[in-house]
């Protein structure tokens, strides 16, 4: 694949909840949505852009709900990652059957669905122009999927951590419930921090930090909206330093 005109990130780590698999009623996954999903990667992998992806288990698992009833947080966080296995594979699936060459890597070691996680081997994937899906979050308990896709990121060396959600952005409060809240185009990691704005666990957001790896928050049903980001326009909001 050849890098089209103009493009500012030649590799992404985009991260997905788990609800954009989902159905109307926010839970299982939908073979709709993942197919839905998986035309937007492929616009940008068509481009020649690298693509790695993180997917978060809200669609099959609340491990909260786990906690409130007494579980153990290790195990229902074991849960959780065992459910982002499911998730990658339905998201493999529809990316292959649009021609999408595809490989999920697990950090909790499944042989017989996933590969094993192996950073050198996952960067060569993505170099031969395969979409590398990462589950299994980090492999450890007490760690969100949006600090394994931060993690990741840096791993791989991607030029930026798109976060796909039903928002255009960050606000200043939840504009679902507030009418007049305010967008921001741009954040620093530490207003990010400070505000507690909970577009990313504070974990996700001091890697990130530390690393100076810019995240881009975006609506990723807003049309053609990957492209846009990947071309560099001003979409969304980034945090950076």
């Amino acid at each position: 694949m050849d890098m089209g005109a103009g493009i500012k990130y030649k590799r992404v780590l985009l991260k997905l909840s788990g609800e954009a698999l989902a159905g109307n009623n926010g839970f299982g996954i939908d073979p709709l949505q993942a197919e839905s999903v998986a035309r937007q990667v492929n616009e940008i992998y068509e481009l020649g852009v690298e693509v790695a992806i993180v997917i978060g288990a809200g669609n099959l698992w609340r491990g909260r709900r786990g906690l409130e009833r007494g579980m153990d947080r290790a195990t229902a966080d074991y849960m959780g990652m065992l459910a982002t296995v499911m998730n990658a594979m339905a998201l493999m699936d529809a990316m292959e059957r649009m021609g999408m060459q595809t490989r999920v890597q697990s950090a909790v070691e499944m042989r017989a669905v996933a590969e094993p996680y192996i950073r050198r081997r996952a960067i060569r994937h993505l170099e031969k122009g395969r979409v590398v899906i990462f589950g299994g979050g980090t492999g450890n308990p007490y760690f969100s999927t949006d600090t394994a896709a931060a993690l990741r990121a840096m791993e791989i060396g991607a030029g930026v951590l798109i976060k796909g959600t039903k928002v255009d952005g960050i606000y200043d409060s939840d504009p679902v419930s507030n009418p007049n809240a305010v967008r921001f185009d741009h954040l620093t990691y530490i207003d990010t921090l400070n505000r507690r704005l909970e577009v990313m666990d504070s974990t996700a957001v001091s890697l990130c930090m530390d690393n100076h790896m810019p995240i881009l928050v975006l609506n990723l049903w807003d049309g053609d909206i990957l492209v846009r980001a990947i071309h560099g326009e001003h979409v969304g909001t980034l945090v950076a330093d």
